[in-house]
């Protein structure tokens, strides 16, 4: 283990390689492309990402910090921004047995609780200077609601661009002053290096930071946490992180495209050939650096439900961990989210007193999604009856129309490009569900790409769809997205607003509430 005091070699080359492409942000950038980690000093600890929250409850939020050294995260709560009257409130142990980092739930009046995060070394003598964030606490009967979800981060070779004020997709969500937003999957890409320039069709340059962790695959866990080290050297992704409170996701860059279990893989880029073991270190580099409460996780890894007040609940399903591995999809029945997740979450549907139900799908449901020959989401292009992983969800369906359970949303990222999708017994081959909206938003910093083919099963139509004219768009092209749902108050109306990577509304759905 690391000494109190250390700073080892390749913090220091990281850190002095950052310091030295921050004086390349341009002039006039509003807000720069990252805040480099302080160096560490050898009298005090030092936060080195910033802070998160996520998964609020009734009273309650998940606050994240992550230290230099070992050291004790305690976070001081308020219901003031100048912490007048406030609660202090000791946490875990930050080791590297968690690559310091740590999360502690912490109680909070009123509808905005503001907290800062301190590290104390281990011998009681100094504390790091804190680290300020805050979160919304759940609204009332009577409160509107408004949440943002997308996916897709620092994938297809496009990083943090300092010459551009990084991922400022991130400032423009921070700008809407959502309650909360949902991280659809693809958190990172673990799969996809960087590396420090990519020349673009039309002349221009993409510039990238780089750090060792992101030069290459993922393979050790080391790699895995570095992968989402890099995402919060964007000053854009922390301010976020530190104002609005996550529900995360995961689903397949997290560890490797287009993963199933027990798959093992022929990419010579990886001496590591078996997926079950990668999966295992990315997912605990995943639930060390994302503000999950694996608590409120059925089996404790990512799907479980979240109520925000009376009229919207949240079900994070995850259609990753529990799949059958991806064929032709043909079968007459074939798993995308298991027996066990599919009871719950038409179970937990059935038992939600919220006026509006959330699906959070790190997959969509009727666009194709192929995987070379064999199909890796839900839809296999074969018009008629539900076959294969249709075949689970069409059951998920049937059951929620046969329970009368009403006013089911799904949003979802995944595809890199934003589009509305009405499904409707009226124009299907399968009939025994009830109509229902799909949202698609994304990428968040990533190549764009799409629209793909829809799959006939569940009757869609495609409302709208935006994307860009040709594949792996960079961000420079303007084709990053991010949605917006925002519920009335009262509970009556939920409109959704498809929005453009500077926030701008590109269209929007208002849905009444079943009478």
């Amino acid at each position: 283990m690391r000494s109190h005091h250390a700073v080892d070699r390749r913090t220091l080359l990281r850190t002095a390689a950052i310091g030295g492409l921050a004086a390349a942000v341009p002039l006039g950038t509003s807000a720069p492309a990252f805040a480099a980690p302080a160096l560490a000093r050898p009298d005090r600890p030092v936060l080195t990402h910033g802070v998160q929250s996520g998964d609020v409850l009734e009273g309650s939020g998940l606050v994240w910090a992550r230290a230099d050294r070992p050291s004790r995260m305690v976070v001081e709560v308020s219901a003031d921004a100048d912490f007048r009257r406030s609660r202090t409130i000791r946490g875990p142990v930050l080791t590297p047995d968690t690559d310091f980092t740590g999360k502690l739930r912490v109680p909070g009046e009123g509808r905005t609780v503001h907290y800062r995060v301190t590290a104390e070394d281990l011998d009681g003598r100094s504390v790091s200077e804190p680290v300020s964030g805050s979160f919304r606490t759940l609204p009332g009967k009577r409160d509107g609601v408004r949440f943002l979800w997308s996916g897709d981060v620092a994938g297809q070779g496009w990083g943090i661009n300092p010459d551009i004020g990084g991922m400022r997709i991130y400032a423009a969500m921070a700008d809407r002053h959502p309650d909360f937003f949902i991280h659809s999957g693809d958190t990172i890409y673990a799969d996809n290096p960087v590396t420090e320039s990519v020349k673009l069709p039309d002349g221009r340059t993409w510039r990238n930071i780089v750090t060792p962790e992101k030069s290459k695959v993922a393979e050790t866990l080391a790699e895995f946490r570095g992968q989402h080290a890099y995402n919060q050297l964007d000053e854009n992704v922390r301010a976020f992180a530190a104002a609005v409170p996550q529900i995360n996701q995961w689903d397949d860059h997290e560890v490797l495209n287009n993963w199933y279990p027990g798959e093992v893989i022929t990419d010579a880029q990886y001496t590591e050939k078996r997926v079950d073991v990668l999966a295992k270190r990315a997912f605990q580099a995943f639930h060390e650096w994302v503000p999950l409460d694996p608590r409120r996780a059925v089996d404790g890894r990512v799907y479980r439900r979240l109520p925000y007040g009376p009229h919207v609940e949240v079900f994070v399903i995850d259609m990753r961990t529990y799949r059958d591995a991806n064929d032709a999809n043909t079968k007459p029945m074939e798993r995308i989210l298991g027996e066990k997740q599919a009871k719950w979450l038409v179970d937990a549907l059935e038992s939600s007193k919220a006026t509006w139900k959330i699906v959070a799908s790190d997959m969509p449901i009727g666009i194709q999604v192929p995987d070379g020959t064999a199909w890796e989401a839900v839809a296999n292009g074969v018009a008629g009856p539900p076959s294969g992983r249709e075949a689970e969800i069409a059951w998920v369906l049937t059951e929620l129309k046969k329970r009368e359970v009403r006013d089911v949303v799904w949003l979802t990222a995944d595809v890199h490009y934003t589009a509305a999708i009405n499904y409707s017994p009226a124009r299907a081959a399968f009939t025994e569900f009830d109509e229902f909206w799909e949202f698609v938003s994304g990428p968040l910093n990533a190549g764009a790409f799409g629209p793909n083919a829809m799959d006939s099963t569940f009757g869609p139509e495609v409302a709208y769809v935006r994307a860009p004219p040709a594949a792996n768009a960079s961000p420079m092209e303007g084709f990053q997205h991010f949605g917006e749902v925002e519920v009335a108050p009262g509970g009556e109306e939920l409109r959704v607003t498809l929005r453009a990577q500077d926030g701008a509304g590109l269209w929007s759905k208002a849905l009444t509430r079943t009478k």
